[in-house]
């Protein structure tokens, strides 16, 4: 009793694809009468198609650049009329509605429009969607007479559902289609939403650099969360865990292709996280390996296989299980130093890797977890928001966009860096903003030789990197390394740590009442000294 057969169907669909033989099956195997619009009517036709334009319906032709077609009772009525409801089906005949039993319709591609970094607020406007929104709605509503296919993936479940009962669909299957339909008009009106509610105001107050001000942070944020996969489980076997992607599309980390080895878990995509977006800082070939979120290893070089070979030899011992992040194709070179030995990875990720060296990275590890991640590259700026959660609420803000910039740098001490020292200091910087604060890096020749990570006491971690450089034989590099801090000193008895470690250059944001001290300390031993003024404290 619950099937209800398909005699009249209306298409109206922005994505076009597989639409011809979806409705060519329709037409010629269950004899559905199809209604249509703009430019599916007119694909359908020049498929050889009889196609009924939704003008012909309504008696009113398509106008405003097509914002008003769908938008009257005889289409919406032939949605929302209850078939076992004696007035409606009344009202039916009096004003001649006739049903519709089927609701084809993918919305307005406004997700990939805003994506694009150069979209004007008036394009954007033009692809928020009505008429599609609201007869997916109707006919959701109506469910218990009507089917809705929101999606191109849906179009091979529809067909098996109608030719498993004879031209019909069951009450179980539109259901699961109007549950399908809700989650997607929700999805979008979110989409506009966090779009409109973020972007600037004609007439604004401007900023110095002459940009209109936005409101990032609306009183209400709608994050739009998609499961990409489950996982076995959280940071412990007793804590169950989703992977989920934020938005619509795959960008960042949600765009990860796994291309061998087992399945990935909640603490793998934590330090992948973490190996991208550091190594997609560099602009020169780079490698990291990261252990427990935070660089073990990593290194900067005229070539990848140099960046890889000098990265993990950083820290040999703990980059044993760790994860390796490259911000270059793999070509066979690299490929043939990374399984050279007895090393074992848990995950590598890259953004491409040669046919014969990804050959060979399979035939060494059964189990390791190689990863595509396409839009990693050097120079890579990740964009938009951060989301983390806490006990009933949730925490949001930029993601830190901001790297070392040289320009904007003060140099404190009366030693000006070389250009060797400079290179340095830019990459013990970066590296420093990837540690886990209180963070101290120290880096020789574009070699992370050690860093500091999560100390109480700043003082701490410098005693901990010298500590972890000199353990894993980089007791010669030392002197004329560089160091650098996420944070200032609050006291001149770290910079004297590292001074007496060897150090020649350091660089931190500077912002303490004893800066002083520390400028002092380094010109009595020759150390150049330079201020960012940009902390980087991470959590």
């Amino acid at each position: 009793m619950d099937l209800v057969g398909v005699r009249r169907a209306l298409i109206s669909v922005s994505d076009k694809s597989g639409m011809v033989d979806l409705a060519k099956a329709l037409q010629n195997e269950f004899s559905v009468e199809i209604i249509s619009t703009g430019g599916t009517s007119t694909l359908l036709k020049q498929a050889g198609m009889v196609v009924k334009d939704v003008a012909e319906v309504t008696g009113f032709p398509e106008m405003m650049d097509g914002r008003l077609k769908t938008l009257h009772p005889l289409v919406h009525g032939g949605l929302l009329g209850i078939r076992e409801n004696a007035e409606h089906q009344a009202a039916m005949r009096r004003h001649g509605i006739v049903p519709i039993d089927l609701v084809i319709v993918n919305l307005y591609p406004f997700e990939k429009v805003t994506s694009q970094a150069d979209c004007p607020v008036e394009r954007a406007i033009e692809n928020i969607d009505i008429g599609g929104p609201a007869m997916i709605r109707s006919a959701a509503k109506n469910h218990a007479d009507v089917a809705v296919i929101t999606d191109v993936n849906q179009y091979a479940n529809l067909l098996a559902e109608l030719r498993r009962h004879g031209g019909a669909t069951s009450e179980e299957f539109r259901r699961s289609l109007a549950c399908q339909a809700f989650l997607r008009t929700s999805i979008y009106d979110a989409m506009i939403y966090n779009y409109l509610s973020t972007r600037p105001v004609a007439g604004a107050e401007v900023e110095a650099s002459g940009a209109a001000l936005r409101c990032e942070f609306p009183a209400t944020l709608v994050p739009v969360l998609q499961k990409k996969q489950a996982l076995r489980y959280g940071e412990n076997p007793h804590q169950s865990a989703a992977f989920y992607a934020t938005g619509q599309g795959d960008t960042g980390l949600a765009a990860l292709h796994q291309l061998h080895g087992k399945e990935l878990s909640y603490i793998n995509l934590l330090d992948a996280d973490a190996a991208a977006t550091l190594v997609g800082e560099f602009e020169q070939p780079a490698a990291a390996v990261i252990k427990h979120a935070n660089p073990c290893g990593c290194a900067v070089g005229k070539t990848l296989v140099e960046a890889f070979n000098l990265a993990y030899a950083g820290d040999p011992v703990a980059a044993y299980g760790g994860i390796v992040a490259l911000n270059e194709m793999v070509d066979l070179v690299t490929a043939e130093n990374i399984v050279d030995g007895k090393r074992f990875l848990e995950v590598l990720i890259a953004p491409a890797y040669a046919p014969e060296a990804l050959e060979l990275l399979q035939r060494r590890w059964t189990d390791c977890r190689i990863l595509q991640l396409p839009g990693l590259k050097p120079g890579l700026v990740p964009t938009g928001l951060s989301f983390r959660g806490l006990w009933g609420a949730m925490l949001v803000q930029q993601v830190d966009r901001r790297g070392f910039d040289r320009a904007s740098c003060r140099v404190m001490s009366g030693r000006v860096p070389t250009a060797a020292q400079w290179a340095d200091l830019e990459c013990a910087d970066v590296v420093c903003k990837h540690v886990k604060s209180n963070a101290i890096t120290l880096v020789s020749g574009g070699q992370l030789l050690a860093a500091g990570a999560g100390q109480m006491s700043r003082v701490t971690s410098c005693r901990l990197a010298v500590d972890l450089a000199l353990r894993n034989g980089h007791g010669e590099a030392l002197p004329g390394a560089a160091a650098a801090s996420d944070a200032f000193f609050p006291f001149a008895d770290g910079p004297q740590i590292l001074i007496e470690a060897g150090i020649t250059c350091l660089v931190e944001p500077g912002g303490s009442k004893r800066d002083q001290e520390t400028i002092d300390l380094c010109d009595r031993h020759g150390v150049a000294l330079v201020f960012t003024d940009r902390r980087h404290f991470l959590h």
